[in-house]
């Protein structure tokens, strides 16, 4: 069985796949004061009547990467463990100006959307995490680099600690697009407003590609929030990175 651990800036997600599929998965909270022993505990107790047999890891928060690297080498020496960072063989060419500075997640996402969606062409990933990121994959599979905007949930954070008469709201859809209370207002603008970016995002970037039909793919934590609002997405696929990370570990 593979592990397959994808640290972000507020989640980690944690799945376990046998002969290629997803059994089971789990999503915590990252905290980068964790520490190695920590973790350790945390993962055995999910992991408890799984035998793992090789783990995968990508991570965007360095402090949390270095931890589970002490944790590997003390717990789980004797597991064949693949951490994607640069010089792992992932099959996915990078055609931006500084390859090294490419977040795993957004590798192993194009990975993943180009095996599952990339017989129809190419391929923009929209995965609503902290940030929102739209990564576009050409129909060859290859990363011609995306757009990057504040994720959901910073971005209402940030209105509500800088208005003293607006305050944090549930994230739900409103009754309409026109808000009849300030709590409305607030949801509408959020829900509705960052579906908007996104769909005006794909059009330019469908546009400026020039290359025929192109699937968009929304995945994330905060996916759920704009799914049948979003004119523009058309699959969502809540595993992406995980099954990126389970095609990387493979090619390994």
């Amino acid at each position: 069985m593979l592990l397959a651990i994808d640290v972000g800036n507020t989640n980690t997600v944690l799945g376990v796949f046998e002969d290629g599929a997803l059994v089971a998965s789990w999503r915590v909270k990252t905290d980068s004061r964790d520490t190695a022993d920590e973790l350790a505990l945390q993962y055995r107790a999910l992991l408890d009547g799984y035998k793992v047999t090789g783990i995968c890891v990508c991570s965007t928060v360095p402090a949390v990467l270095r931890e589970i690297r002490t944790m590997l080498s003390r717990y789980f020496s004797d597991i064949h463990t693949v951490i994607i960072e640069p010089g792992t063989k992932t099959g996915v060419p990078l055609l931006v100006d500084n390859p090294r500075e490419i977040g795993a997640d957004r590798i192993v996402n194009t990975l993943a959307a180009h095996t599952l969606f990339g017989e129809a062409g190419a391929v923009i990933v929209v995965d609503f995490g902290t940030s929102t990121n739209l990564d576009v994959v050409s129909a060859k599979g290859e990363f011609l680099g995306g757009a990057l905007a504040p994720g959901i949930e910073i971005s209402l954070d940030a209105l509500t600690s800088r208005a003293a008469q607006l305050r944090k709201v549930e994230l739900v859809k409103p009754r309409s697009v026109i808000g009849k209370n300030t709590v409305e207002a607030l949801q509408s603008g959020m829900i509705y407003g960052f579906a908007g970016q996104v769909d005006g995002l794909v059009r330019r970037i469908t546009e400026e590609l020039d290359a025929g039909p192109v699937v968009v793919v929304a995945t994330g934590g905060l996916a759920p929030l704009v799914l049948g609002i979003s004119e523009t997405i058309e699959f969502h696929e809540p595993d992406l990175t995980l099954i990126g990370l389970e095609l990387v570990f493979a090619r390994n």
